[in-house]
């Protein structure tokens, strides 16, 4: 089977490795402290690809097609006095790379599980993709719910109070953002980045201690995740645009 048609492609791997080491020991004269790969995952036409290109380029295409396998973008950014690179992996939503996309769950720090505000049944299969998610990536990953196209409040056809419950059930954060507009794109990835920092300083600790106490480092295990609530999720007023399929 064509390597390139099904989704997994071992030159982007290569790649994303290769860029993860080089960004390990320098970029310019700054240093990377860390390196954290995150997860872009849902059902095709959520906007995921378009979520991404607002985080890292702050661009919208208003003619974006849908995605054919995977690939991934990168931004670096302070957070709590660390040079963190984001390496941000977009994988195909349609049932057919379902399969294929689990390879890239591996060594992932975090995930942007999103559906579109709009669609029902979007919403209906996040609880099949946390199911996979967990099946294959480490149990310590952090996974923030993401409802998508707030912007279209109008047609809005999952309420967030089902959202909210939903997160708080599975212990994920929970945003809703636009990525039309770009409202809180930017705070919901940075949080998540936040809470990967804290789990693999943590992490670190731990390992630390254990060594120093001669026994092997703790294994650090998963944890509930506090819900985003209030005004962190609440979604400015912006102009009616029309809806957009990407």
């Amino acid at each position: 089977m064509n390597q390139e048609m099904n989704g997994y492609c071992p030159e982007l791997e290569s790649r994303a490795q290769a860029e993860k080491e080089r960004e390990r020991q320098t970029n310019g004269h700054e240093k990377i402290d860390y390196v954290f790969k995150v997860v872009v995952i849902g059902d095709s036409a959520v906007g995921k690809t378009q979520i991404l290109s607002r985080f890292t380029k702050n661009e919208f295409c208003f003619d974006s097609k849908s995605t054919i396998g995977v690939e991934f973008q990168t931004r670096t950014l302070t957070i709590q006095s660390k040079v963190i690179k984001a390496q941000i992996w977009d994988t195909a939503g349609q049932e057919r790379y379902r399969a294929v996309t689990s390879a890239y769950y591996r060594g992932a720090l975090g995930a942007m599980l999103v559906y579109d505000i709009t669609k029902r049944q979007t919403f209906d299969h996040v609880a099949r993709w946390v199911e996979e998610l967990r099946s294959h990536a480490d149990n310590s990953i952090v996974i923030m719910l993401i409802g998508n196209k707030a912007d279209l409040a109008d047609l809005r056809a999952v309420p967030t109070e089902h959202a909210v419950e939903f997160a708080e059930e599975q212990g994920l954060f929970f945003s809703e953002t636009s990525a039309l507009s770009g409202d809180n794109v930017d705070s919901a990835f940075i949080r998540l980045l936040e809470q990967i920092y804290g789990v693999v300083s943590k992490k670190a600790l731990e390992s630390d201690v254990g060594k120093m106490n001669g026994g092997d480092s703790v294994k650090l295990s998963g944890s509930k995740i506090d819900v985003i609530s209030g005004s962190d999720f609440e979604i400015s007023e912006i102009k009616k645009l029309s809806a957009c399929s990407c």
